[in-house]
C-alpha cells in the first residue's frame, strides 16, 4: 500500500467515524483486524512447533539409524565368534552370549526408537493439519476485513453483513484448528 492510500484510507476512516451510522463498520473493522492478528500469530507459531517436531522426529530417525547399525555390528561380530574355534569354549560361549544379550537390547531399542519416531512424525502432521486451519481462517478474516471496509467506500451495507460472514467464517474454521486431532 503507498502512503498516499494509506492517508486517503485514514481519511475515509475518520469521515466515517464522524458518521454515526457507519460507526458500527468501523468497529466490525477494528475487531475483524484485532482476529486477524491473532489468527496469524497462532498460525505462525504452529507452522513453528511443526518445523521443530520435524526436527525432533528427525533426530529420532537419527539415532535409530546409528543404533540400527550397532545392531548389525554386534550380529556381525556374533556370528563371526561363533564360526571361528576357540581354545577355551568356555569363555568363548560367554563373549558370544554377551554379544547376544546386546542384541536383544538392541532389538528392544530400535522398537522403542521406532515408536518414537513415528509418534513425532504423527504430531508434526496433527500440526500441520492445525496450521493449515489457522492459514484458512486468517485469509477468511482478512477477506472479511477487506469486504467491510468496502462499505466506507460504497455506503452500501450488503459489504459490510458480507465481511461479516467471511469474519465469522474464518473465526469457526480458526477455532476449529483448536478441535483438530
Amino acid at each position: 500500500m503507498e502512503p498516499n492510500e494509506a492517508h486517503e484510507l485514514q481519511e475515509e476512516h475518520e469521515h466515517a467515524a464522524h458518521d454515526p451510522s457507519l460507526r458500527p463498520v468501523s468497529f466490525t473493522m477494528s475487531v475483524l483486524a484485532v482476529l486477524v492478528a491473532i489468527t496469524t500469530v497462532l498460525g505462525h507459531r504452529t507452522h513453528t512447533e511443526a518445523v521443530l517436531e520435524q526436527a525432533r522426529a528427525s533426530d529420532q530417525w537419527n539415532l535409530y539409524q546409528a543404533k540400527k547399525n550397532r545392531q548389525y555390528n554386534t550380529q556381525l561380530t556374533a556370528d563371526m565368534l561363533s564360526a571361528i574355534t576357540i581354545r577355551d569354549p568356555d569363555a568363548a560361549k560367554k563373549i558370544v552370549d554377551g554379544y547376544k544379550s546386546h542384541l536383544e537390547k538392541w532389538n528392544d531399542d530400535l522398537n522403542e526408537e521406532q515408536t518414537q519416531a513415528h509418534e513425532h512424525e504423527e504430531a508434526v502432521h496433527r500440526l500441520e493439519r492445525h496450521a493449515n486451519r489457522f492459514d484458512l481462517g486468517e485469509a477468511l478474516l482478512e477477506i472479511g476485513l477487506v469486504v467491510t471496509s468496502i462499505t466506507l467506500l460504497t455506503r452500501q451495507r450488503f459489504y459490510w453483513w458480507m465481511g461479516m460472514a467471511f469474519g465469522i467464517s474464518g473465526m469457526i474454521i480458526a477455532a476449529w484448528a483448536f478441535l483438530v486431532r
